[in-house]
């Protein structure tokens, strides 16, 4: 596939979408990395373009330049906001609210903590990504598990294995303290992502350097 097509391929994905108004989003390829640029109303509107866009088929990596314009609202301060943030995070029950912190600047919200599970810190993030006024997310929340295992690697290689989505034949792991490796290559960001999303599963894990190559 050239990048002409895959270029086409994108935005027809993101026309196609829904939960994205594609008239004001751009999309330029090279070598499979798309880039996207142009302005949404929302972060959540952003951050559905870039999973749209990483879902097809022969995209390697996206580079998300897209910029968030709020309509300007006098009730949406960064006060505000705050206040928001913390009653989303307070209402989720996925999310250990008293661990993490809020931080709001010009509509761009940082939380920090630490929570036992990643699955805790990606719904965090989550919980924030549809308020209005939000512009950005930054997630500084850490992973610090308090169980411990000796057989990490061999936990997250089962856990490949079962995974219709993953081919686990063409994925090494490796584990050290918590911190686990995954190496090899896959077919598609959409694998990639799964394969990451299982090796999180097992316990003890605080930690995932990720090395899979997507080749088509």
């Amino acid at each position: 596939m050239t990048d002409r097509d895959l270029q086409n391929h994108v935005q027809y994905a993101l026309d196609w979408d829904p939960s994205v108004d594609a008239a004001d989003i751009g999309v330029t390829v090279d070598q499979g990395i798309v880039t996207l640029r142009g302005d949404v109303k929302t972060y959540a509107e952003k951050a559905a373009a870039e999973r749209v866009a990483l879902h097809v088929y022969g995209v390697k990596a996206v580079a998300n330049d897209i910029e968030v314009r709020v309509i300007p609202n006098p009730q949406r301060t960064d006060s505000a906001i705050a206040t928001a943030t913390v009653n989303a995070l307070s209402w989720d029950a996925q999310v250990p609210a008293d661990r993490i912190t809020v931080a709001v600047d010009h509509g761009w919200v940082t939380i920090k903590g630490e929570v036992e599970w990643h699955y805790q810190r990606t719904a965090a993030e989550r919980a924030i990504r549809n308020l209005l006024g939000v512009v950005g997310v930054t997630n500084a929340v850490t992973v610090r598990p308090r169980v411990s295992t000796t057989d990490v690697a061999s936990k997250i290689e089962a856990a490949l294995k079962r995974s219709a989505e993953v081919d686990a034949r063409r994925i090494h792991v490796s584990a050290l303290d918590g911190k686990v490796t995954l190496s090899g290559n896959v077919r598609s960001w959409a694998e990639r992502r799964e394969a990451v999303e299982a090796a999180w599963g097992a316990p003890g894990v605080r930690e995932i350097e990720n090395r899979l190559a997507v080749m088509p």
